[in-house]
């Protein structure tokens, strides 16, 4: 039962990390599987806010590539699409950026309406427009669509004040309800998140968390050897973020633990990522005189498994106010290596339960520098911490699998039958 499927969406690989990496995770396993796989997107920018090599050359107009998958399997046709990129992204320009995207990918789906019908259209949100992209062609060519929410981007909006007209409210919700009437299935990756949507929509929403490549990421014994490897002593404590670097992660959290162990020279931070307020951390650093500190792009595909195993303490930051995910995409690496996790979760959150029923990580309160440093110190000065790295990399390999994850998702929604 091979189909033809087709990803529309504004992030996709090679982006290092979020829902970039995820979809191009996906479509990639499809593509393995048999499936003939295509995707429409944008040119990778995030999180660095600015689009990447060698791709900057083309990002004013379309491309198109071929990704060769394998022996005997259709190559992966990926349609890149021109989009307004804001280099210090704010709300108005947040939104500018979506329906830049929006229109240069209608303009490229008009033209896929005179091709070949794809058997199935799965939308990533955000931007929630691409639902509407997904919607318009499952009307237009009678064929079945998927909406994914990665991200409750109206919700988001409306809590941080960025929009205030009742006629635009009422205007995105209204389009938001033609996105799930035109669904077949709508997917996504909380608990928390799937009860507010089907309230919304009125229809059951599948539950289709982010997962980790475990052929990829595991654990490794040689910690003392990898220390080395990146320029560090066997003693020395490396305590790391690593992801995007925003306003909203509240990263200055750190710093503030940071200078609590200035005098401590084995303890070493990291911060490791890119984003429009990395420059904001680093001057409050220097302002700090923080010699403990240092800020390091993401690592490369090819070392970040040794660079995670390397790591004492993985530092997972969260603002009071965050979605209550389930399961934040740094975390699922990070317990895939059986790594020791420093969680800012409040207890009433899907995530505080998970990691705490599983005992696979330490929880500590958001937005409390006392908390982050007394966390800190009682993992650094615990010796007996196998019980937390076991539990996480239990839990990694039997939920969090990619191969347990999509066999499900093409179980479950991609082979059943069109409802339509």
């Amino acid at each position: 039962m091979k189909k033809r499927i087709l990803l529309i969406g504004y992030n996709y690989a090679p982006e290092l990390t979020g829902i970039g990496k995820y979809s191009g995770e996906m479509m990639e396993w499809l593509s393995k599987k048999g499936h003939e796989c295509s995707v429409i997107t944008s040119y990778p920018y995030y999180p660095q806010w600015k689009v990447q090599a060698p791709y900057h050359k083309n990002k004013y107009w379309y491309l198109k590539e071929k990704v060769e998958i394998g022996q005997n399997q259709s190559p992966m046709k990926i349609y890149r699409c021109p989009m307004y990129v804001p280099k210090k992204p704010t709300g108005l320009k947040r939104i500018l950026s979506d329906v830049s995207f929006f229109t240069s990918a209608l303009l490229l789906l008009l033209y896929f309406l005179f091709k070949k019908k794809y058997d199935l259209v799965i939308s990533v949100a955000p931007t929630f427009l691409s639902g509407v992209l997904g919607a318009f062609y499952k009307i237009l060519k009678k064929t079945r669509h998927v909406h994914h929410i990665q991200d409750l981007q109206i919700e988001a909006a409306l809590k941080l004040g960025m929009i205030k007209s009742k006629f635009l409210i009422n205007l995105l919700l209204n389009v938001e309800c033609f996105i799930f009437r035109n669904s077949d299935r709508i997917s996504s990756i909380s608990l928390s998140m799937i009860d507010k949507i089907e309230k919304k929509c009125k229809k059951k929403v599948f539950y289709l968390p982010n997962w980790t490549d475990n052929s990829l990421f595991f654990p490794l014994d040689n910690k003392a050897e990898l220390k080395r490897k990146f320029g560090y002593r066997k003693e020395d404590k490396i305590i790391v973020y690593s992801g995007a670097i925003g306003e909203k992660q509240g990263l200055e959290i750190i710093l503030n633990s940071a200078k609590e162990f200035i005098k401590d020279k084995n303890i070493k931070f990291l911060i490791c990522g890119s984003g429009p307020y990395q420059l904001v951390l680093k001057e409050k650093a220097s302002q700090l005189n923080l010699n403990n500190i240092t800020f390091l792009p993401l690592q490369p595909k090819e070392v970040f498994n040794d660079f995670l195993n390397m790591i004492d303490i993985h530092l997972v930051i969260q603002k009071t106010n965050a979605s209550d995910l389930m399961m934040p995409s740094k975390l699922t690496t990070i317990l895939a290596v059986g790594g020791i996790a420093l969680i800012t979760a409040n207890e009433n959150t899907d995530l505080y339960r998970l990691v705490h029923s599983h005992n696979m990580g330490h929880i500590i309160q958001p937005e409390n520098d006392n908390a982050l440093t007394s966390g800190i110190n009682y993992l650094i000065s615990n010796k007996n911490l196998s019980t937390l790295k076991k539990n996480a990399h239990i839990y990694a390999s039997q939920f969090l699998s990619l191969d347990y994850i999509m066999q499900d998702f093409e179980n479950r929604i991609l082979l059943e039958r069109s409802s339509t």
